[in-house]
């Protein structure tokens, strides 16, 4: 068996880290042996207990977190486990997306640096090989975006989900967003299921997800629709359909031939 990823979380709380790996697919990965969430608390690697943080050079306003805890934390996963993959939390980072979990799943050893208050002592920023962030907004600490970093690779491991076809759907890991999804009663309170779900015709349902992906896209992030020359005949026709706000019904109408062709998987 291959070693677990092993992140390591350096955090003035760990027990926000403990709580989440706890739970759900965090904990599923772990205890299958394909993750280890190590939180670093920062206070047992200061002089002082109570010295993780100080004021700023220069008179700025808040509390900066001290180099000194994060190097000692850094240097006692590199002394014991080896050099690993380094992440900052900071508001101007990189965005955190889908790829940023795929490029952490290939890791071995990922350290992750929760910053607080005004931030960490820039010198840290020396042994920092990717800053990253969940959106232009501020927090009051890392552990959130870390978390994050921890589940969305988690379930990317092999292993940890029970049914592996579910990251082949996910939004963001092709290039359209994700389908609706329906289960149990067929219909509630009047609003049904659609029909092409519950008719057992795999290829229809097929074309079903592939409209509802192309139109969740265009309505909610139009920002990402891909060039027009990058996709697909079918692709484009949908796109061309749901543009014009036609219903799927509306489209198998309109494109009998092209329908026909995809279901012959031409």
């Amino acid at each position: 068996m291959s070693s677990p990823l092993r992140f390591f979380v350096a955090t003035i709380f760990p027990q926000i880290v403990e709580c989440y790996a706890s739970y759900g697919m965090v904990h599923r990965a772990v205890k299958k042996g394909l993750l280890e969430v190590h939180p670093l608390d920062l206070r047992n690697f200061a002089d002082n207990p109570r010295e993780v943080d100080d004021e700023p050079y220069g008179g700025f306003p808040g509390m900066v977190l001290k180099p000194e805890p994060i190097f000692r934390a850094y240097d006692f996963v590199v002394e014991n486990y080896g050099k690993p993959f380094v992440v900052a939390t900071e508001p101007w980072g990189e965005r955190i997306t889908q790829k940023t979990f795929e490029e952490l799943k290939d890791k071995e050893l990922v350290f992750v640096i929760c910053g607080r208050y005004e931030g960490v002592d820039e010198r840290v920023k020396k042994i920092v090989d990717k800053e990253v962030s969940l959106g232009d907004f501020i927090l009051s600490g890392g552990e959130l975006p870390a978390l994050v970093l921890i589940d969305g690779t988690a379930r990317l491991l092999e292993g940890v989900l029970s049914e592996p076809q579910s990251l082949a759907e996910d939004s963001f890991k092709n290039r359209w967003l994700g389908y609706p999804v329906y289960t149990r009663p067929a219909e509630f309170r009047g609003m049904k299921v659609p029909e092409v779900l519950r008719s057992g015709d795999h290829k229809l349902v097929e074309l079903w997800k592939l409209y509802k992906r192309i139109e969740q896209t265009v309505k909610k992030r139009p920002d990402l629709v891909p060039p027009e020359e990058d996709l697909s005949e079918v692709e484009r026709k949908i796109l061309d359909s749901v543009r014009s706000g036609k219903s799927f019904e509306e489209f198998l109408k309109e494109e009998k031939k092209l329908v026909r062709k995809f279901r012959k998987g031409r």
